[in-house]
């Protein structure tokens, strides 16, 4: 996609940006009343054609976003999901993986680490992907780096990034690095497991285990019968692509799997942080969010089981906004260089 910057003096400047990361940007803006950057855009008059749609100011971004789909929200609640669940992903995503790790005793996140092999290999900021350091059942060390595309969409690079990734992680700190892969996209034939070439009598060859989100579609009563939390993400994940262009629809999926937290025997502190993953993922038109948290409280109401007070779901919102605002800012960041501090105010659109 094309995307068009005019500036006030009259100079034009022209990159190419993917359809999620505009809807994206539309869309956050959109579910919270919110104007991305709002010195940096008013600075910059832009220009960007959506399917061949032309947005031309806010009010008309907004327009054509409620007319035609409203992507759902996945970096950010995948990132925070395997924060949470990391253990319970393993054993879910890959129980082959599961057995072989002692979880007696405890695996390590290595964010800053992932950040500098990130930037060794000038590949751009990942916002989903994760890097844990674990204890094998024989003592040693091992590190599980964790790869999930859910952009929906076929990128041609995505094995070489995978060997980029694990082999800069072993220069950098001489580990061995497992890759794992989450693929979350649409396309049921683009299955990389991969990377590899020989020439001359050298070889090279690096293959990854992937998980296929699609693939558990066809077993969707195995997921609702779970109790794994990953299961809750899987299917959000799943019925968030599956319902792009049908809000109601999504939001009776939403209302369905926040009403089976409640009948999966997990405690008030699991119910609260995967309600806030599910409603951070299955984003909705305002008013039909409106609708849902209506009929959360009846549901609540009715089941004597206040575990969502109207005060935790505006706190667990807010700190949705405060997420979501973080992760546009670093993709600005990636996409722009250094932003201009701004606040994401609320703002009438003109």
């Amino acid at each position: 996609m094309e995307a068009q910057i005019d500036s006030p003096g009259g100079q034009v400047s022209t990159l190419f940006v993917s359809q999620a990361t505009v809807g994206r940007y539309l869309k956050i803006a959109t579910i919270f009343n919110l104007i991305l950057d709002l010195q940096y855009f008013d600075f910059l008059y832009c220009v960007i054609i959506v399917s061949h749609k032309l947005i031309y100011n806010k009010r008309n971004a907004i327009e054509i976003l409620n007319m035609t789909d409203f992507p759902g929200e996945y970096d950010s609640p995948w990132k925070a999901g395997l924060e949470l669940y990391f253990q319970q992903f393993i054993e879910y995503c890959f129980p082959r993986i599961y057995p072989n790790i002692d979880w007696s005793r405890p695996y390590e996140s290595m964010d800053k680490e992932l950040e500098q092999v990130v930037r060794d290999a000038e590949l751009g900021k990942r916002l989903a992907d994760k890097l844990y350091k674990v204890w094998l059942n024989d003592g040693t060390q091992a590190w599980i780096l964790i790869h999930v595309e859910v952009q929906g969409q076929y990128e041609s690079g995505f094995a070489e990034r995978i060997y980029v990734y694990n082999y800069r992680c072993f220069d950098r700190f001489r580990q061995q690095v497992v890759s794992l892969v989450v693929l979350g996209d649409d396309g049921p034939t683009w299955r990389p497991s991969s990377y590899g070439y020989h020439f001359y009598g050298f070889r090279l060859h690096l293959k990854f285990p992937i998980v296929k989100l699609l693939d558990y579609e066809s077993n969707w009563n195995a997921l609702q019968q779970s109790t794994n939390p990953f299961a809750v993400m899987i299917m959000a994940h799943l019925k968030t692509k599956a319902t792009k262009d049908d809000m109601e629809q999504r939001r009776q999926w939403k209302w369905a799997l926040v009403r089976g937290l409640y009948d999966r025997g997990y405690n008030k502190g699991d119910i609260l942080e995967l309600f806030r993953l599910v409603d951070w993922m299955m984003t909705l038109p305002e008013e039909l969010q409106a609708s849902f948290e209506e009929q959360i409280e009846s549901y609540q109401e009715e089941k004597k089981m206040p575990l969502l007070s109207q005060i935790e779901t505006r706190a667990m919102r807010r700190g949705v906004q405060q997420d979501a605002r973080e992760s546009v800012m670093a993709v600005l960041e990636v996409r722009f260089g250094e932003v201009p501090e701004a606040s994401l105010a609320s703002e009438e659109l003109r």
